[in-house]
């Protein structure tokens, strides 16, 4: 009974383990596995059926036949050991070690030796043969044929065939035989070439274009914090050049007595003043939420991370026609869940739908690609990861304005939350909504990096 739940508990680990990948990490692995399942499909059906006639050819027959077997084995194992290292090579992320090919080279030239002595001794059938000559250089070719280019892998290809068909005919092979085995090298050769060079090169051509969505996204949120930092030196610059040329001037004057000094610390006093609501109407603007424009921001950085997005409704009475408390208020809603559907999942898609009932505005943001994960924030409490409100943090902001938040699973796949703020909500007497918990850290434009 251990041992059964055992089996279960890492079926259900693996199965977990796959649904927290992403769609490309997933192509990823089925690629790798499909190339190392190919070296073994050949190994168990071409490469060992025909060694089953040896067993009535003798004990020379038998011993040349199981280190075939034993050979086509280990030359199998060493390719799938290989051909990560392959991969990551033919993407250039990593160089493969020269020295892992020495080995497998061996194993070849003892795999082409012990089927010619075969044959030699009548130890394998007309048909097995070929089919053993099929199975021959699938194991060394998967690997091999991402670490060179297709001209040279294609002159090697044919030189070795021309090998394999001369030892053949030397050991008396006759000439349909030669034939039929020099038509099993071709078609192997280009099965090997076709089946592993194409897969790689998609997937590899895939991981770049997802490396470029990941630096759209963050070249789009510095291009905000340069924004910001610019509003912010426009309206320090200026002013703490004043404040230095007034406090050196109002040095002067006291160190002549002139009551003139007074004045002009009063005029700095003012300007620091006036600086610091500028600040403050800055970091203001930069924090509050304002709906069209996170409805635009959202929009930009998800589909600069290959999400694409529809929005529903924003242009109607449900969006622009609302009061500005209620499109403040939804303003976080939507920034608070664009930068968890970044965060989190491996969404495909994202609809925002604005509508508007007799007494409040209904916010869903709903996305698809949620598996197993938590893709907008998941449970009450959580912050998401990011320090800043989650949804937790929205519910309180919802709260205050008798309004309300509710997220969950919809379907194995989609996500969704749903905000609801009734249209009287209004806000406190500094301009803002009612009392809320600080804000997420994520810009007002652009959610936080992914």
């Amino acid at each position: 009974m251990k041992g059964l739940k055992g089996v279960i508990g890492r079926v259900r680990g693996w199965r977990r383990g796959w649904h927290e990948r992403s769609k490309l990490e997933r192509i990823d692995l089925y690629t790798r596995v499909t190339l190392c399942s190919i070296t073994w499909f050949f190994a168990v059906s071409w490469g060992l059926l025909p060694l089953g006639d040896a067993l009535d050819e003798g004990p020379v027959a038998i011993a040349l036949a199981g280190a075939f077997l034993a050979a086509n084995i280990a030359q199998s194992v060493l390719s799938n050991r290989n051909v990560a290292l392959a991969f990551d090579a033919y993407r250039g992320t990593a160089p493969f070690p020269p020295g892992r090919l020495r080995l497998p080279t061996a194993l070849q030239v003892l795999m082409t030796g012990l089927l010619v002595a075969l044959a030699a001794v009548g130890g394998v059938q007309e048909e097995g043969l070929v089919l053993l000559v099929l199975d021959l250089p699938v194991a060394f070719g998967i690997p091999y044929v991402l670490l060179v280019p297709v001209r040279r892998f294609l002159l090697q290809s044919a030189a070795f065939t021309a090998a394999v068909l001369a030892l053949l005919a030397a050991v008396g092979v006759p000439g349909g035989l030669l034939f039929g085995a020099f038509v099993s090298l071709v078609v192997v050769v280009l099965l090997v070439l076709v089946s592993a060079r194409p897969s790689v090169w998609s997937l590899s051509v895939m991981w770049q274009a997802e490396e470029a969505r990941d630096m759209q996204a963050r070249l789009a949120v510095a291009e905000e914090r340069l924004r910001f930092g610019r509003d912010m030196h426009d309206v320090l610059g200026r002013n703490l050049s004043v404040i230095a040329l007034k406090s050196e001037l109002a040095v002067e004057l006291a160190q002549r007595g002139n009551p003139a000094a007074m004045d002009q610390m009063v005029e700095v006093q003012r300007i620091a003043r006036a600086s610091q609501q500028e600040v403050r109407d800055v970091v203001r603007g930069y924090r509050e939420a304002d709906l069209p424009t996170e409805l635009m921001g959202a929009q930009g950085v998800l589909q600069a991370a290959g999400i694409s997005v529809t929005v529903e409704g924003a242009d109607g009475p449900a969006g622009i026609g609302a009061p500005a408390a209620v499109q403040a208020a939804l303003g976080w809603v939507v920034r608070e869940t664009a930068t968890n559907v970044l965060r989190h999942g491996d969404p495909r898609h994202c609809w925002i739908r604005l509508a508007r009932t007799r007494d409040a505005v209904v916010l869903e943001v709903e996305n698809d690609g949620a598996g197993a994960t938590r893709p907008l924030g998941g449970a009450d409490g959580d912050d998401g990861g990011g320090g800043g409100s989650g949804l937790a943090g929205l519910r309180v902001r919802l709260g205050a304005l008798g309004g309300s938040l509710s997220a969950g699973a919809v379907g194995d796949d989609l996500f969704r939350v749903t905000a609801t703020v009734p249209l009287t909500a209004r806000p406190d007497t500094n301009g803002r909504l009612a009392p809320s918990p600080e804000p997420s850290a994520a810009p007002s434009v652009l959610p936080e990096e992914r």
